[in-house]
């Protein structure tokens, strides 16, 4: 695998978390022998205006060109959000990462569907995410709860080209999103691996037969979550799945 799509960096609201610095993302992304990562910063999420948080990103990462790649926030319900989207391309962000459950934004918002398509003209991936914590660990001021599975189809059949990754889902999620959705409509839908259950109740086997590798991407979740999780999946993976290969999204360069 050559892109974790689901790093983060930054602190948690919540609670204390251990390393949560560039630096040490990258002598994970060694470890786990990943090239690069596409970086989100965990205070922008709950930030009202992401522009400053956009901007501690983008100098946080900015010693580790071409491994560390910005996935920036972009809040289209807010004031001049297509001039932060502008700022977002100068500074070299790979991707674009959104929070409608921070934000308000339902099933039906037009906001959300407005910044696909303005993601897909700039050929620049949208980033769902559906939780930072499991619920039974949520600190009771995190109110924002889980992304509906419902939000996800909305964008995936609003036909704005725009390519949907999905972070931080479980199978019941995955399920959800992927048979509610016309196959024209799939092809536009990709999961990362970070809360995907292994033995033993091996989800992850079960959405790789069932779904296909093909719509899944690599990505850890550090360091809310486990680097080494995902890997530990696949090497786990039955004899007739042995060696499959997940969906590349280190060719999703902007502009193509």
């Amino acid at each position: 695998m050559t892109l974790d799509v689901s790093a983060l960096i930054g602190a948690y609201p919540f609670r204390e978390i251990p390393h949560p610095d560039p630096d040490t993302l990258v002598h994970v992304l060694d470890r786990e022998e990943i090239a690069e990562a596409w970086v989100g910063h965990i205070p922008t999420a709950f930030h009202r205006d992401p522009h400053c948080g956009n901007r501690a990103l983008y100098q946080a990462i900015a010693t580790h060109r071409g491994r560390l790649h910005a996935a920036a926030v972009v809040r289209p319900d807010w004031p001049s959000w297509r001039t932060e989207l502008a700022r977002a391309m100068d500074a070299g962000a790979q991707a674009i990462r959104a929070y409608p459950t921070h934000w308000g934004l339902g099933p039906e918002s037009l906001p959300l569907n407005e910044l696909a398509a303005a993601c897909a003209e700039q050929s620049l991936p949208l980033l769902l995410t559906v939780r930072f914590e499991d619920g039974r660990q949520r600190h009771r001021l995190d109110v924002a709860g889980d992304l509906p599975a419902a939000t996800v189809r909305g964008v995936a059949r609003a036909g704005t080209g725009a390519r949907i990754v999905v972070v931080a889902a479980g199978r019941s999620f995955i399920e959800e999103t992927h048979w509610g959705l016309t196959p024209v409509e799939r092809s536009r839908v990709w999961y990362d691996t970070s809360w995907i259950w292994g033995p033993p109740e091996d989800d992850f086997a079960h959405l790789m037969r069932a779904i296909g590798p093909e719509r899944f991407l690599y990505g850890a979740g550090w360091p809310l979550r486990l680097a080494q999780v995902t890997r530990a999946n696949l090497a786990l993976l039955p004899g007739e799945l042995a060696g499959l290969q997940l969906a590349d999204a280190s060719d999703w360069k902007t502009g193509i």
